[in-house]
């Protein structure tokens, strides 16, 4: 118990102020000093290669510096040990054997990501609760809602954003460099569904070696860059875009995504998000989604006529009884509202790493903002006939003439928009949060 108690006493925050500390976070940081007396800081790749002697899978790239995301559906795949794996990165100029034989470690990099640990470990279930969620306020959150990462240098992630939580990620051996990107910065990252990928959206932009003519907008993206070192967690808030690599010769970290509390806005956006982007076989039926799209906002209505029957009872009370007041007779502001995120040694965030060459509060050269300032425009009747110029704006930012396209005339000859088109405009971030305005908006006009 007195052991217990020390080691609380030696880590910065309980899990109650980091938990705090996570619900009010609204930028990437980093925490460090928390996982001193985690087990799981002793997952080396050596460590590992002991404990798991089943082959997994890993994703095999060239080092190479395309201007073009490596995505994981272009990529070579092999099943091997973690002991094989080791072997590998340390024969240098030796003959290759086994199944790395195809792949020098000097030209090739190689990732096991996304191994989920309740798999890993499930013969080893001590070693689940190693890694201890719990001392950041998600109680009897351990290794079982956590995936494994295992790569050498060079070994990335393509820039993308998940549709759905925010990620904690602890990192254990070597090194990983995080690129992130806020939400509004979504326009400048030229979003794609393909490849296809149930909870991701990625970008079309190689974030190492941007192609600036084809990607201009990039310019303008507010790059947020930090090193990750072994013992340190990173905080990343829900839909920020990351880009990860491994900078040293082996990498080892654990990632975990959380569900926090969410406004009404951002839990029907989260659910339409989902409705739309889980089309493919193996998941939840349209019917299925609708459902939980309908019980979101039927949620968010019933809050939102329980806070207002709450406010005018509140009314209704004396004055005195609303809050307590200050000496100057102010209405002191609850602590919850005026909470300031402790940063300082042993909690450090994600700073800007250099300012885009070009900056504006409303980037009216933007597609996707003169898109929205369209639809949310009511001064102008959608039959009303429209400009070349504007046809050609509404085909999108990735959308191209081809000479004697079918089914096209006069000023729109050649327009073409493709698949991929579609996808991105439907599941754009910003579509879905216009969508559930609307959505929002109808709903009110019906219920009040």
């Amino acid at each position: 118990m007195c052991v217990d108690s020390k080691i609380m006493a030696s880590k910065p925050f309980t899990p109650e102020e980091a938990r705090r500390i996570v619900q009010f976070l609204q930028k990437p940081a980093v925490f460090l000093n928390m996982t001193t007396d985690w087990p799981a800081l002793h997952w080396t790749v050596e460590h590992l290669s002991t404990c798991l002697t089943e082959r997994l899978r890993f994703r095999i790239g060239k080092r190479t510096e395309d201007m073009a995301p490596l995505f994981e559906t272009e990529c070579f795949y092999i099943e091997a040990t973690i002991k094989e794996f080791l072997s590998w990165t340390a024969s240098e100029d030796e003959a290759l054997v086994g199944p790395f034989s195809d792949y020098h470690c000097k030209e090739f990099w190689a990732y096991a990501d996304y191994k989920y640990i309740a798999q890993l470990f499930q013969d080893k279930p001590a070693m689940i609760q190693d890694v201890v969620w719990s001392d950041f306020g998600f109680s009897g959150r351990d290794g079982r809602d956590s995936t494994l990462w295992i790569g050498t240098q060079g070994a990335n992630t393509p820039c993308h954003i998940d549709s759905y939580g925010c990620n904690l990620v602890f990192q254990i051996q070597g090194r990983k460099q995080w690129h992130l990107f806020p939400p509004n910065d979504t326009h400048c990252l030229y979003p794609t569904r393909i490849p296809y990928e149930e909870s991701s959206v990625f970008s079309q932009v190689s974030i190492v070696q941007p192609d600036l003519k084809k990607f201009p907008a990039f310019r303008r993206a507010h790059a947020h860059t930090i090193t990750l070192q072994p013992g340190q967690v990173l905080f990343v808030p829900r839909h920020w875009w990351h880009y990860v690599e491994s900078v040293d010769p082996v990498t080892v970290s654990v990632n975990s995504w959380i569900e926090l509390d969410m406004d009404d806005e951002a839990r029907v956006r989260e659910a339409l998000t989902k409705t739309i982007v889980c089309f493919d076989d193996g998941v939840s039926s349209h019917d299925e989604n609708m459902q939980y799209l309908n019980l979101a906002v039927k949620a968010c209505m019933d809050k939102r006529r329980d806070d207002t029957e709450g406010r005018a009872s509140l009314a209704d009370q004396p004055r005195a009884e609303l809050g307590k007041r200050d000496s100057s007779g102010l209405l002191k502001t609850p602590t919850s509202l005026s909470f300031a995120v402790p940063f300082g040694p042993h909690l450090i965030p994600v700073n800007l790493a250099h300012k885009p060459t070009y900056t504006c509060p409303k980037d009216t050269s933007c597609y996707w903002y003169n898109e929205l300032s369209r639809c949310q425009s009511t001064s102008r009747d959608e039959d009303e006939p429209r400009s070349d110029n504007e046809l050609h704006q509404r085909s999108g930012p990735h959308a191209h003439q081809e000479a004697g396209s079918p089914g096209t005339s006069g000023g729109g000859a050649g327009l073409h928009v493709s698949t991929n088109d579609m996808l991105q405009f439907l599941v754009h971030p910003d579509v879905i949060t216009l969508v559930t305005r609307l959505i929002m908006c109808r709903q009110r006009e019906l219920h009040y």
